[in-house]
């Protein structure tokens, strides 16, 4: 646990802020190159005082923030072993970042939420990433009647946190088709899901965000690669909290199971 309450004073240092591709739950307790990335990324960054995570996993009607000084852990997810459903991941929440995230996003209108938690899509990153548990998270969830603009709209106006000490993560994956997926091919990858992801590559760095925002002009490809856009929304709130200019680079650039990618992008 920390030993004193998160300093939000706004600095002239900006954190970073990070999409991560979450791919399985296995990836939390599996050592293999997405994990170890993981805990490298979590070296590499300059400690955060506190955590704000995305995650595909949490959607709502409305905009909410986790607001518990505790939440719990939560296994949302079924038929994997029982070493998996038994990690816990105890960070301390943070009502003061909760709050902060309300009043820095002004009209747009988060409820603050006491009965979430944290979901696999944050704990399983975090638990590699930050593995002592001692830095505060809350997680923002996904408001399902909203369309893409309006969660890049919000990633822009959540961008002044990262002057504040919060990390921004974004936790999904740019290419999610579960009913696709050939667990009995580990390293293949079909050839629509490369091409999209290609083409995300290809947009992030040449900052085409409207691109990306209105991916679903962007043919077959984008169809098969995002039939329900959960796992790719979250994407949009790091690439609207990136200012133009900063420095990028991606890591764990690789499809798994045929039509699950992988690919995180480290930006700032």
């Amino acid at each position: 646990m920390p030993s004193s309450q998160p300093d939000f004073t706004e600095s002239h240092e900006k954190l970073p802020v990070l999409f991560v591709g979450h791919g399985s739950p296995m990836n939390a307790i599996e050592d293999n190159t997405f994990s170890r990335a993981w805990a490298e990324v979590g070296k590499a960054l300059p400690r955060p005082q506190a955590i704000l995570c995305v995650s595909a996993h949490w959607e709502t009607v409305g905009t909410q923030v986790t607001a518990m000084a505790q939440p719990r852990t939560i296994h949302d997810f079924g038929g994997f072993p029982p070493e998996l459903y038994a990690q816990q991941y105890p960070a301390p929440g943070s009502p003061e970042l909760a709050r902060l995230v309300q009043e820095t996003v002004g009209p747009i209108p988060v409820g603050l939420d006491a009965s979430w938690g944290l979901d696999h899509g944050a704990w399983s990153v975090l638990l590699r990433m930050f593995p002592r548990a001692d830095i505060p998270v809350v997680q923002l969830s996904l408001d399902r009647t909203q369309p893409p603009a309006y969660h890049y709209a919000l990633g822009q106006a959540l961008a002044p946190l990262r002057q504040r000490g919060v990390l921004i993560v974004g936790s999904g994956n740019m290419v999610h088709n579960l009913r696709a997926v050939c667990f009995e091919d580990e390293d293949g990858a079909y050839d629509w899901a490369t091409e999209f992801d290609e083409t995300m590559h290809r947009l992030i760095v040449a900052g085409d965000h409207a691109a990306i925002v209105n991916y679903d002009r962007l043919g077959k490809s984008a169809s098969l690669s995002i039939p329900t856009n959960e796992h790719f929304l979250p994407l949009l709130y790091v690439l609207g909290a990136l200012e133009e200019g900063e420095t990028m680079r991606f890591f764990n650039d690789k499809i798994t199971y045929c039509s699950l990618s992988m690919r995180s992008v480290w930006v700032g």
